[in-house]
């Protein structure tokens, strides 16, 4: 615990212009991969017949899909859920059948394997559900990232603001373009996940800010650039402990949690890693390239405050 009560002497923004050209290369990656493989739309968004399914042993999903391959669902995705005998089946809407029906056709297909499984529960999701629902998720980031800037905005600087949210952009960017390079399914709790770590890396760059500002007023002869470094190593044993508490909870969620929430708990360990990067290198680093000094964060002295203090 000694290393955490230490305060380091990291010259981090020494890297700030690798890590602009690391970061900028993967935002861009990240959009191309967006442009041209999209993304991977759960049921959630695309709509489609989600059946639950029990069996009396583990199941085997890739028999099941065989059998539904072979029953007329080739595009079916199982899934366990819960436990092993558990099983989500996802198919996509069909014009012209209901989801009664398709899922009439899913049972029989699947007793003709095995005659023990029993119907749990069948949910259908129509496509302008989906589509309303793709689009709240959309205008929640909006809002989100711009009630981020006017509350920086007031507190901070604009410079600050504009650092803090490029940096908050940048997180949401890297955990989608990494759902899109492998398609891994993306529904309503990874939406739910982007704007959990929003709020988590806001917080920690908050934190930076806090000390940041404080040092300008204190290290008055040091320059920018040694303010922030010295405002990140104040703040790193904090964040260091944060974030790794944090991982922990989520890697045991992301292992043990199955895989209804796989991508939830995927996207917040990505979340987590380039969030506290972004805190790090791409806040307090966007704000020093956009000029920002202590004559920003001091406060302004009121006319006539020297004759008042004179005898």
């Amino acid at each position: 615990m000694q290393f955490f009560n230490k305060i380091t002497n990291v010259d981090f923004l020494r890297w700030r212009k690798t890590a602009f050209i690391v970061s900028g290369t993967l935002i861009i990656a990240s959009i191309v991969s967006l442009a041209v493989r999209g993304l991977n739309m759960g049921v959630d968004f695309t709509g489609g017949t989600v059946i639950e399914v029990g069996y009396t042993q583990t199941a085997d999903l890739g028999r099941i899909q065989a059998v539904l391959a072979k029953g007329g669902f080739p595009d079916a995705a199982a899934q366990h859920f819960g436990t092993s005998k558990e099983v989500m089946i996802r198919l996509a809407p069909r014009k012209g059948i209901n989801s009664a029906a398709i899922s009439e056709q899913v049972m029989s297909a699947l007793h003709s394997d095995n005659t023990q499984v029993q119907l749990r529960r069948v949910e259908f999701v129509g496509p302008q559900v989906g589509e309303e629902l793709l689009e709240a998720g959309a205008l929640a980031l909006l809002f989100t990232m711009a009630g981020i800037l006017v509350y920086l905005w007031i507190r901070f600087e604009i410079r600050f603001a504009i650092g803090a949210v490029f940096a908050t952009l940048h997180d949401p960017f890297l955990i989608l373009g990494t759902f899109s390079a492998f398609q891994f399914e993306f529904n309503l709790t990874v939406v739910a996940a982007l704007l959990a770590i929003i709020g988590y890396s806001l917080n920690d760059t908050v934190v930076i800010f806090d000390r940041v500002r404080e040092n300008f007023r204190k290290m008055r002869k040091a320059t920018p650039v040694e303010v922030v470094n010295s405002a990140t190593n104040q703040t790193l044993s904090r964040t260091i402990m944060t974030s790794a508490v944090t991982m922990v909870a989520v890697v045991a969620l992301f292992i043990f949690g199955g895989e209804l929430l796989f991508g939830f708990s995927l996207a917040l360990i990505v979340g987590i890693v380039v969030g506290t990067y972004s805190s790090i290198y791409i806040a307090a680093a966007t704000a020093l390239a956009l000029g920002v000094s202590k004559n920003d964060l001091m406060p302004v002295e009121k006319e006539g405050a020297e004759r008042d203090t004179q005898p």
